[in-house]
């Protein structure tokens, strides 16, 4: 499934739906779109919710011949038997606005959660067989619009673990532990934050996303450093760069860790789709995060 550039040079769509704008990476794709000259239409859930039935409908009439598309709206994580229902009615809906509206390109933001647990760096190839709702949700909803629009082209973008300043989530990871450090509290950490996962920087998945867009690109590509890095040394750095005295606060783990502790990414698939691209690293990532907060 390498991606696979419809357009070349990289003109891009005229116009671009965004549909999950108001989201931490859809609204960062509609700016990088926006940044490159494309007229971008932002849609949330108050212009239609994708929740109640024969919303597609009125979607469509937002979405016209030729338009490229974002798919960035989902209920995530998902938890949940009653989450993963609501997100494939939402993705039935937006695949009736899809039919109904004949887009030029469809870009669906994604996971990694969506590949099996592996020892070995996982690439674009590796097996999507995940035994956790969330994954399994997107691997349905990939599905879907794959299945649906054979002859439509689509990329997914699966990104790893998000971070930047504007993360309205609270998740386990760099976007805590600089506040809580920033704020002079306490880190807690499952275990000791032995877990080693790559982290990756917003700005990237946004810069990734709006490359595909522009060139119409078909396949899927991870968003993914191919650094990993444990979450006890991300505490030790948000609390070297808070200056303060935090503690970190190690606990008696609970169950398996999540992927076997240890979850690797192979990033040459990105390389070989834009060669002139290069990953923010956790350590700068990190730092820049913390500059752009520290006032608050």
């Amino acid at each position: 499934m390498a991606v696979v550039q419809l357009d070349s040079e990289g003109k891009g769509p005229a116009r671009a739906v965004v549909i999950g704008a108001r989201g931490f990476v859809g609204g960062a794709i509609a700016d990088a779109l926006a940044a490159r000259g494309v007229e971008c239409v932002r849609l949330t859930s108050d212009d239609v919710n994708l929740l109640n039935a024969g919303s597609g409908k009125a979607l469509a009439k937002r979405i016209e011949p030729g338009d490229a598309v974002v798919v960035a709206s989902a209920i995530a994580p998902c938890k949940d038997h009653a989450m993963f229902r609501d997100n494939i009615a939402m993705q039935a809906e937006i695949n009736d606005a899809l039919a109904a509206s004949m887009p030029s390109h469809v870009l669906y933001v994604s996971s990694d959660a969506v590949y099996s647990d592996s020892p070995d760096p996982l690439t674009e190839e590796s097996e999507t067989m995940p035994d956790n709702l969330h994954g399994m949700m997107h691997v349905a909803r990939e599905t879907m619009l794959r299945a649906s629009f054979p002859e439509l082209p689509l990329a997914c973008l699966r990104p790893t673990l998000i971070y930047g300043a504007g993360d309205p989530h609270n998740g386990y990871g760099p976007n805590r532990f600089r506040r809580l450090a920033q704020a002079g509290e306490a880190i807690t950490l499952f275990g000791k934050g032995e877990e080693r996962r790559d982290h990756v920087d917003v700005r990237d998945v946004a810069e990734l996303g709006a490359r595909m867009v522009m060139h119409r690109s078909s396949g899927a590509l991870n968003a993914a450093t191919g650094t990993v890095v444990s979450f006890m040394d991300i505490a030790k750095k948000m609390t070297d760069l808070a200056d303060l005295a935090v503690e970190i606060v190690t606990t008696e783990r609970q169950g398996p860790m999540p992927h076997n502790g240890y979850r690797p990414f192979d990033p040459s698939g990105v390389k070989r789709a834009f060669p002139d691209f290069a990953f923010t690293q956790p350590e700068q990532g990190f730092e820049r995060l913390y500059a752009e907060t520290a006032d608050g």
